[in-house]
């Protein structure tokens, strides 16, 4: 086997593993958002599964768009490499060229203003306790959704209990705050004693900062790895087409 065969191979093995994860994730993304009945129901049926993760259903927009991308991207590079289309193989190299930028931009501004990113998760801050004292135990919406959040990740409001002052679920509970602030959720919880969310995620990503480097790194080199073979494959098609 030739390199060029090789390539292509691998360009088409590579591509083929995406675009099957791409239709795998659409095809989940759309079942949620269209069959949210079966879904609710399959949550149902998990031991200690809360409720409220119904909630999840909204991630199905994500999970289309994410799926849809690939794809597209799988589909390309997968007949670009079989067919050697030069066109496809350009598009291919562009879009995956573009994410890629669009990654370096994304590291470069938290890294650079990393002080406006501090300001700004403070602003998200304020908003989100104003969101609590506002609206949680009224809004069944903004209520499943923080509920959600503390069971998911065992913390109790944005910074701490203290959010919860002041709000209708507060007022309507003789002043206590909702049972996953307090590790004894079996008796009223008078005095919050788990971790704010904020404080527990930045602590889970400051505590795994390797690995998510790391991570990044890979998909990064995997990214550049698949903009050389598909640039070498247009350029190799081209000249044969000479």
């Amino acid at each position: 086997m030739g390199c060029f065969q090789f390539l292509k191979f691998m360009m088409f093995a590579f591509n083929g593993i995406i675009f099957l994860a791409g239709v795998a994730i659409l095809g989940v993304g759309i079942w949620v958002k269209v069959d949210s009945g079966s879904v609710l129901n399959f949550l149902g049926k998990i031991d200690n599964m809360p409720t409220e993760l119904s909630q999840v259903l909204n991630v199905g927009y994500l999970l289309i768009a994410v799926g849809i991308l690939l794809v597209i991207i799988g589909f390309l590079g997968c007949c670009g490499a079989m067919k050697e289309s030069k066109c496809m193989l350009l598009l291919f190299f562009i879009i995956v060229l573009l994410i890629f930028i669009a990654e370096v931009a994304g590291a470069v501004v938290i890294l650079v203003f990393r002080p406006l990113a501090e300001e700004l998760f403070n602003k998200v801050g304020q908003a989100a306790v104003k969101n609590i004292k506002q609206d949680y135990g009224n809004n069944t919406d903004v209520t499943g959704l923080w509920n959600s959040t503390m069971s998911t990740f065992k913390c109790c409001g944005f910074y701490n209990s203290l959010d919860f002052e002041g709000s209708p679920y507060y007022k309507s509970h003789n002043n206590t705050f909702p049972p996953q602030c307090c590790l004894n959720s079996g008796s009223a919880c008078t005095n919050g004693t788990i971790t704010g969310c904020f404080p527990k995620i930045r602590k889970l990503i400051d505590d795994n900062t390797a690995a998510i480097v790391g991570v990044a790194l890979g998909i990064a080199a995997l990214e550049l790895c698949a903009m050389a073979v598909s640039m070498i494959l247009y350029c190799r098609i081209k000249s044969e087409s000479v």
